[in-house]
């Protein structure tokens, strides 16, 4: 019996990681709004080291169309500016002498229903990644000699009831993504 809840408990471990990985894939897919993390993949050369953006200056967003970026060296304020420019992030700082200001462009319909589609790819590969833990539970339980078959079929009832609850969270945080996406 003990064996049978260690299965289920790693599997809803798993389960609760890929919302986790869901919700971190989902907080770099922009919907129009400023957001700090939009800059988490950007690294410049700092005094020769490669260094992530926010690890050498201070990044906020004032509003929901700007992000500041104000380096704690005024003199990396150039690195950081091609930096940016060359991430391919479509952003175009400006450079007051103190910090960097990137003005957020609102978002085209074209380019929401592509945010939109990579954000239902995202939940897809979720529910896959739930589903592939399921299999694995299961697999485990039938692995299990010692214990009698309804015992087993109890746990995988559990596991198919584990299963469910975690697909519907991933299609509810899927919705508010694709309507905060598709919000004008």
């Amino acid at each position: 019996m003990e064996e049978i809840n260690f299965i289920i408990d790693s599997a809803k471990e798993q389960m609760s990681s890929n919302i986790d990985h869901l919700d971190h894939a989902f907080s770099k897919i922009r919907a129009g709004k400023a957001s700090p993390s939009m800059l988490d993949n950007v690294s410049i050369d700092y005094y020769g080291s490669v260094t992530p953006l926010g690890q050498s200056s201070n990044i906020n967003t004032p509003d929901a169309r700007t992000i500041t970026v104000q380096p704690w060296d005024k003199t990396m304020l150039e690195v950081m500016d091609k930096a940016i420019l060359d991430s391919n992030l479509g952003f175009t700082p400006m450079n007051n002498g103190e910090m960097l200001i990137i003005n957020i462009p609102p978002l085209t319909e074209e380019r929401r229903r592509d945010l939109a589609k990579k954000a239902k790819s995202e939940s897809e590969n979720a529910k896959i990644s739930i589903r592939n833990a399921r299999k694995e539970a299961n697999d485990e339980l039938k692995k299990i000699d010692s214990v009698s078959e309804d015992l087993i079929k109890d746990a995988e009832e559990q596991i198919q009831k584990l299963t469910n609850e975690f697909t519907s969270k991933v299609d509810a945080t899927y919705s508010v993504k694709e309507v905060e996406i598709m919000t004008v």
